[in-house]
């Protein structure tokens, strides 16, 4: 398994922008594919958006589509989440996930970071 640390979290206003990190540690990084989710006060987790091993393809939730870039380098075990045109509905906790397989079911990530916190001002 991989070790999953997530950085970059912060209070942002509504319309700007932000960018959050997860380094891994542990088993080599780029035999994982590695997805973003969140989670909001009283729902449940949900899928963000992914990227495969190498990084050509990617998977984007509706909600977040046009607005969020994920991105990886495998030389710096670390795959990043560009947050553009931000709105309050994207205040979460927003966890990092590695897995052997991709795609939007949490249940296919082995790996899991502890989280950091985004919060969307009006």
């Amino acid at each position: 398994q991989v070790q999953l640390v997530e950085s970059g979290g912060g209070l942002v206003q509504a319309g700007g922008s932000h960018r959050l990190s997860c380094t891994a540690s542990g088993r080599t990084f780029s035999n994982y594919a590695m997805g973003w989710f969140r989670q909001a006060p009283g729902k449940e987790r949900d899928f963000v958006v992914a990227i495969t091993q190498s990084g050509g393809d990617t998977y984007y939730a509706t909600s977040v589509k046009g607005r969020f870039t994920i991105s990886r380098d495998n030389a710096k075990s670390t795959v990043y989440l560009q947050m553009n045109s931000l709105k309050p509905e994207d205040t979460a906790i927003y966890y990092c996930a590695a897995g052997l397989i991709v795609g939007p079911n949490p249940k296919v990530y082995e790996c899991w970071g502890q989280g950091t916190q985004v919060t969307v001002s009006s």
